[in-house]
């Protein structure tokens, strides 16, 4: 809610409800806690499975944004996600955290051009999509775009919107 350098030691340990001490032994610190919990909510994104599991490339995608816009729409939604707050806010003066974001991203580019590939494959896509990787790379920015404008907007039909004008490009 404060970001990581709004929250004190004080604050986690309110939170959590462990002490200080025991935060330092388990984690060595503030710091390595914030990686730990960084590692472990990529680890839990659905969105490479997602990308890799459903048989229609395109389905897959459409899949996907649309598991966003729920998400999004959800009370809580407007939090955004852990690794784009993060970006934004961390990696800009943290190579450390960018390094492991970038490394993130590479994951979900590499798993957007899977399922176009698959698309391409069974015929979904329009001929005129040659450059898969660089339509990956879209698809990857629209997915972080939008979870950014979810922060700033309220209402389903506006994100819904949006989800259709990036979809269509599929087209």
């Amino acid at each position: 809610m404060h970001g990581y350098e709004g929250t004190s030691i004080q604050d986690l340990v309110n939170h959590v409800g462990i002490n200080a001490q025991s935060l330092y032994n388990a984690f060595g610190g503030k710091r390595e806690l914030f990686l730990a919990s960084l590692r472990f909510y990529a680890d839990q994104s659905n969105t490479v499975h997602i990308l890799d599991s459903t048989p229609s490339g395109k389905e897959a995608i459409s899949n996907v944004f649309r598991e966003v816009t729920a998400i999004l729409s959800r009370p809580d939604g407007s939090r955004g996600c852990f690794l784009i707050n993060t970006n934004v806010e961390m990696a800009p003066h943290d190579l450390e955290i960018a390094a492991f974001l970038e490394k993130e991203r590479a994951l979900v580019i590499d798993a957007y051009y899977r399922a176009l590939t698959r698309a391409k494959e069974q015929g979904e896509l329009h001929e005129r999509h040659q450059d898969l990787m660089a339509l990956a790379r879209y698809l990857s920015n629209a997915h972080g775009g939008l979870i950014v404008t979810a922060k700033t907007i309220s209402g389903k039909k506006i994100l819904d919107d949006i989800v259709r004008v990036t979809l269509s490009i599929l087209d």
